[in-house]
């Protein structure tokens, strides 16, 4: 059902704005026939006389004449990203240069490639797995070090590899019960339903294991929300300033300041954060703080961590309790503020809602690094690296969350006795799942749709 499309396609697949070096990517059986009507090299050998990885150094034109120097890079198939013939032209990158380029290139034959359609293509050439492919956005878009790691693992195939070798074990089983049941007079090892149990049990941990990274690799992707809290005047917009780098929030020594949410995303060591400022929690008859103290609660809801302030220089009172008891089925980090002032802090008071506690000085340039560390080991993020294997996408969430629930009736049909035959039904319905989830089993509609979210030169 998937095949690819013979003819030749062409995009700007740099940035399309102005700088340095722009590039306009053509890929497919016409890729050098079109590049020659284009670009003409300033040596005596001709594109056709490249080798793979083989550059030359010339001009393009169109129908009115020169334009541009240029360098063209050659990929001969199969050693390209898509598979196919491939030629880079790398020009100057100015708006009107790279959009004559690529009219000059479009009016030599080749077609406008469409969104994500260079990688669909390595895809369908087999020169990624699904999973590699949807990486390859999350590498472009990553903000952080972890994010990125996370993405490199799976563009590495870590994810591919984990499922396949999943898939491999039930295919050995599935074919081990069918050869049991078609050839009884053959010499095959006989096997039980409590083995199939076993196996089938195994599996439904590997992938629940899987299930378990997902919120991990979406905050990482997306950036981790994180809503600073606590009773006016304990020095929250002093944080958000100091972990923003810039004067977002008001500071004074009058209670209340702070009456909307103040935002701002930063990268706090390796890690992206959404950072929110809100409005002190407490009861006020003052409509408008009772509007920012509505919407700080909004916020907390939305929240991977609170970081909830404290002040060390006042006793725990019923404002600081409210503040506990708002966030109280939150990830918390209790941040005890202003310890250069003399401590008159109860820290055993905030010890029943969470064990992350840290002492800190908001005027302090190490409160950041403090703080950014507490945030990964509350989040349990602070050893993933290049070989983690994370899931942070939705379409691969959902075929593992389809395959566990097969899994589950599989369980339901060995416990209760049903055939073998009806059992290798249910195991054949969990690789389907699976096989859809690498793509070595996929329709063409959830192809495309995966391939409709990447960028037009990707």
């Amino acid at each position: 059902m998937l095949n690819n499309a013979i003819d030749t396609i062409a995009a700007i697949s740099s940035p399309f704005a102005q700088g340095g070096i722009g590039v306009i990517r053509i890929s497919g059986p016409e890729a050098k026939d079109i590049a020659s009507k284009v670009f003409k090299s300033i040596f005596s050998k001709s594109i056709f006389d490249l080798s793979g990885y083989q550059a030359l150094f010339g001009n393009v034109f169109d129908d009115q004449g020169v334009f541009d120097e240029a360098i063209l890079l050659n990929f001969n198939a199969p050693h390209s990203y898509t598979g196919e013939d491939v030629v880079e032209i790398s020009v100057h990158s100015g708006l009107y240069i790279l959009k004559r380029v690529l009219r000059a290139v479009i009016n030599a034959g080749a077609r406008l490639a469409q969104a994500g359609e260079f990688t669909k293509r390595a895809f369908l050439n087999n020169k990624m797995s699904l999973t590699q492919a949807e990486s390859v956005m999350d590498l472009i878009s990553a903000q952080s070090e972890q994010a990125f790691c996370a993405a490199l693992t799976t563009k590495q195939g870590f994810v591919f590899k984990n499922i396949v070798d999943i898939i491999d074990k039930l295919l050995e089983l599935d074919s081990h019960i069918s050869a049991w049941i078609d050839y009884p007079e053959e010499d095959i090892i006989s096997i039980n339903k409590q083995k199939i149990l076993d196996i089938i049990l195994k599996t439904k941990d590997k992938l629940t294991e899987l299930i378990l990274t997902f919120d991990t690799g979406k905050i990482l992707k997306e950036g981790i929300n994180t809503v600073i809290v606590g009773k006016p005047n304990v020095g929250k917009s002093t944080l958000m300033n100091l972990l923003s780098g810039v004067n977002k929030s008001i500071v004074t020594n009058i209670p209340g300041t702070t009456r909307d949410i103040i935002e701002e995303n930063i990268l706090l060591d390796d890690i992206l954060i959404n950072l929110f400022d809100t409005a002190g929690l407490r009861e006020t008859y003052d409509l408008v703080e009772k509007t920012g103290v509505s919407l700080a609660k909004e916020k907390i809801k939305e929240a991977d961590v609170v970081l909830a302030v404290f002040d060390n220089s006042r006793e725990f009172d019923q404002e600081d309790q409210i503040t506990l008891e708002q966030v109280k089925n939150k990830k918390i980090i209790a941040v005890v503020n202003k310890t250069d002032l003399l401590s008159e802090f109860e820290i055993d008071k905030i010890k029943e809602y969470t064990s992350y506690i840290i002492k800190v000085n908001s005027n302090d340039i190490k409160t950041k690094n403090i703080i950014s560390k507490e945030i990964k080991r509350v989040l349990k993020i602070e050893n993933i690296n290049s070989t983690s294997v994370i899931i942070s996408n939705e379409r691969q969430l959902h075929c593992l969350k389809k395959a566990v629930l097969e899994i589950d009736k599989t369980i339901d049909s060995i416990n209760n006795n049903f055939t073998y035959d009806a059992i290798s039904v249910d195991i054949e319905s969990i690789i389907e799942y699976l096989m859809e989830l690498t793509g070595q089993k996929v329709s063409e509609s959830v192809v495309d749709k995966v391939f409709s979210n990447f960028c037009v030169g990707k």
